[in-house]
């Protein structure tokens, strides 16, 4: 016996994707020979990667506007199952079973989000003799709800946040219960996850702005428009525990992750460990969490919420009874496949190790890629990806994506382009790689955030350990701007353009000579000696060594520059090069003397004044218009609802006015930059 327990806690000892990839595990009970994933996406890739390492088929579900997505390509088998929008396809439960049945296949794998979380979609599948991936129907409901699981966190002892743990029926009682309980007040979707259905209000036309806001996000999103209020803790960390339990009285947990870093409640960088927690603490945590699954007969992945305040005192938040967006953190520190240890305690196989065999070795970092575009306020992005290039996967890199060059950012989904995480011994050491490996993510086509990432892996209070809750909302005050980005080196950049300059001038056969670089209109004398690889420029007083085999046509140019090694992204212009570096861009012309002159002296092309419209900051749709033609707005007021990918986003008044004219009406489908208010 003893030896049968040794080896099959080896097999489940395997690296994830960013380690090196590991053969199949000898199957000890039989598994599945087919998977239906029941979602989309990168999570429907990452499951589908782990069943190909087992040896079992896989069938894709999609929408129309699936049709090319990546994980309908990469599984054995496609079912689809109805128009665009989520109700219609992805929502519905009897399709997916209808698929399963139609393919053979004899377990779904939820992923997270659309029906991971409802109770009826298990139960069907239980009906219908098909294996859910995941906990059962009681535990789904008992802790999936957010209502429901913090009345039983608090029968069964565990230090929960004060509130009304009820369905707010009106706005007006929402303001009663607020005032109750004390502002600042968080309003929530019982359903919710995601950051959907969440608003903080601090006062009484808040809680009634949000119980309206977070109730239309809790239906669309969850077909469930139930809320309830608690109290919001100031200055809050948030930080999970990872489970994995089998149903059998099995339940461990695989260490936390540190999920601070939000904006609107959306979660931007999560890493694993923390660096908040001790050691005192993080077993604390980690058995109160497992205490909480067992009484529930908790089995599969699913991850207990703490909000965590500067005393390091924990207060359970929700349970997701799921596998969450950043699970692969978990995955780099602890060397487990959590889709592979699903899949087996579905099988009906206990788990293979105890608490005393999982480590915690090093450190990750992951950052979410999003189409969004941080210079105007997140607002989404759409398209097509006309050039997609991941860096290169490794022992301190992962990517997880659901897309490809060519593809589209669709309206109707989250615009989630990839997770990239980062490996390395020390905390520092994962986050100078994710730097670099931001740098080395080349998207060209649509917004992202990869400026606004950079910035925050660069920032000093993030590099130091100091998170909260707020930490976007206090250090990115009035919105994310050039002015946020880590410093730029002129010279250096500019030794970059000349020597990009220097490499094409070579190729073609042109004459050489000085140059003037100019960077965004400033102009600086350069000259370049040596030849490939190995170049010697002189710029602004400065002699920079710079050693590259970069060759013309290539997105990246990987080069040693002063003995630091430096990725920037160089795009071709006509007279020059577009850079990209830690987030920063800069439009390098490399001209002759002469055409500097002539270039100095023409005329900056003024942008059109717009300062009298309302317009439309995103594609979507206008769900409503709250002024009329004459009205008097003040600053702040809000003026108009864009709903897009399951989001209302409320456009606000900049300043006083008066309204003159309305260019589209409730119900009308905007483009971006579209008229929606003109003023007087």
């Amino acid at each position: 016996m003893a030896a049968k327990k040794k080896a099959a806690k080896k097999k489940v000892a395997t690296k994830t994707a960013a380690k090196s990839p590991a053969k199949p595990a000898a199957k000890s009970h039989p598994l599945f020979d087919k998977i239906l994933i029941a979602n989309r996406g990168e999570i429907a890739c990452r499951v589908i990667r782990t069943c190909k390492r087992l040896g079992i088929k896989t069938v894709a579900v999609y929408s129309e506007a699936d049709a090319d997505a990546l994980h309908v390509r990469e599984a054995d088998e496609k079912v689809l199952i109805g128009p665009p929008p989520s109700t219609q396809s992805y929502l519905l439960v009897d399709k997916i079973v209808e698929a399963c049945k139609k393919t053979g296949a004899q377990a779904v794998h939820p992923g997270y989000g659309f029906l991971s979380e409802k109770q009826e979609f298990q139960k069907a599948l239980v009906k219908a003799g098909i294996v859910f991936i995941g906990p059962d129907a009681f535990a789904i409901h008992a802790m999936g709800d957010k209502i429901e699981s913090k009345k039983l966190a608090q029968k069964a002892g565990v230090s929960t946040v004060p509130g009304w743990l009820h369905a707010l029926k009106d706005a007006e009682e929402a303001v009663k219960i607020a005032r109750q309980v004390g502002y600042p007040v968080m309003i929530k979707a019982s359903a919710g996850g995601g950051g959907k259905g969440m608003r903080i209000a601090y006062n009484d036309a808040e809680a009634r702005e949000g119980f309206v806001s977070a109730t239309n996000e809790a239906k669309a999103s969850f077909a469930d428009d139930r809320v309830f209020i608690e109290k919001y803790v100031e200055e809050p960390r948030h930080i999970e525990i990872q489970l994995i339990a089998d149903g059998k009285g099995n339940c461990l947990y695989l260490w936390e992750r540190e999920c601070s870093i939000q904006r609107r409640h959306q979660k931007v960088i999560e890493e694993a460990p923390s660096p908040f927690l001790d050691a005192k603490t993080r077993k604390a945590m980690g058995e109160q969490a497992v205490a909480l699954a067992k009484a529930v007969k908790y089995k599969s992945a699913g991850t207990v919420e703490f909000i965590v305040d500067k005393n390091r005192k924990f207060y359970f938040l929700e349970m997701n009874t799921r596998l969450q967006v950043e699970h692969p953190v978990t995955e780099l520190i602890t060397g487990l496949d959590l889709v592979e240890l699903m899949i087996r305690v579905a099988a009906g196989e206990q788990l293979p190790l105890e608490q005393k065999d999982v480590k915690l070795n090093g450190w990750a970092v992951e950052a979410r890629l999003y189409a969004e575009d941080p210079f105007r306020n997140f607002l989404p992005s759409t398209g097509r990806l006309v050039k997609y290039r991941e860096p290169a996967p490794g022992p301190d890199v992962r990517v997880d994506t659901g897309v490809y060059e060519g593809g589209e950012i669709s309206m109707f989904y989250d615009p989630m382009i990839a997770k990239l995480c980062s490996y390395g011994k020390t905390r520092i050491d994962a986050i100078e790689r994710m730097r670099r490996a931001l740098d080395e993510f080349y998207v060209r086509g649509v917004s992202h955030n990869v400026p606004f990432l950079a910035a925050l892996m660069a920032h000093p209070r993030f590099r130091a350990g100091k998170l909260t809750t707020n930490f976007i909302a206090e250090e990115f005050k009035g919105g994310f701007t050039t002015a946020h980005l880590p410093p730029k080196d002129p010279a250096m950049l500019a030794a970059v353009a000349a020597v990009a300059d220097r490499i094409k001038s070579a190729r073609l056969g042109s004459a050489e000579g000085s140059r003037v670089v100019t960077l965004n209109r400033q102009p600086m004398a350069v000259d370049v000696t040596g030849a490939n690889p190995h170049f010697t420029v002189e710029a602004d007083g400065r002699q920079i060594i710079v050693q590259t085999e970069w060759s013309p046509g290539e997105p990246l140019m990987h080069a040693t520059i002063d003995k630091q090694y430096v990725v920037v992204q160089i795009d071709a212009l006509a007279s020059g090069w577009r850079l990209i570096n830690e987030g920063g861009q800069a439009e390098a012309l490399v001209l002759t003397p002469r055409q500097a002159e002539l270039y100095a002296k023409m005329p900056v092309k003024a942008a059109p004044d717009t300062s009298k419209f309302l317009l439309s900051p995103m594609p979507g749709l206008l769900a409503s218009v709250a002024v009329s033609e004459g009205q008097e707005v003040k600053a702040g007021e809000a003026l108009a609802v864009v709903e897009a990918m399951k989001m209302e986003n409320v456009l606000r008044a900049v300043r006083d006015g008066t309204v003159k004219t309305l260019h589209a009406k409730a119900g009308d489908s905007l483009r971006v930059d579209q008229k929606i208010i003109e003023f007087a």
